[in-house]
């Protein structure tokens, strides 16, 4: 197996994270070819079934379409469904534990917005 993955998420689901990333960065625009199994397979020197399986859950929710005979591609929409996806994931594995907690310590709305910012600067510099 690759050293390139954690041993702590199954391998499919961290190649179906790969290719997520790769949208939403813009590595890989909408309409453009995907890479194919066979190429991941090789690159990455793991099992056919478990890179299939990755693959097909982005066909099944309409990240990728197959076109029969030429491979798989980046559907239109793609990205803006991948990055709604994201921020609700932010928003339920961050956002409620911060404000539940916040409210827990008497912090204000207002606060919470100038603690982030002072976070935001005190990373930028």
């Amino acid at each position: 197996m690759s050293t390139l993955f954690d041993h702590d998420k199954p391998i499919y689901l961290q190649i179906r994270e790969k290719i997520e990333d790769q949208i939403v960065n813009d590595q890989l625009k909408e309409g453009e070819q995907a890479p194919s199994t066979n190429q991941l397979v090789s690159f990455y020197k793991i099992n056919h079934a478990t890179v299939s399986k990755g693959i097909n859950q982005l066909v099944e929710e309409g990240i990728l379409f197959k076109k029969r005979g030429i491979g798989m591609f980046v559907a239109e929409g793609a990205k803006g469904m991948l990055v709604q996806k994201r921020k609700d994931a932010f928003v339920d594995d961050y956002i409620v534990g911060l404000v539940r907690e916040a409210e827990k310590l008497g912090i204000t709305e207002k606060e919470i917005v100038q603690l982030i910012s002072k976070v935001k600067r005190s990373e930028s510099e």
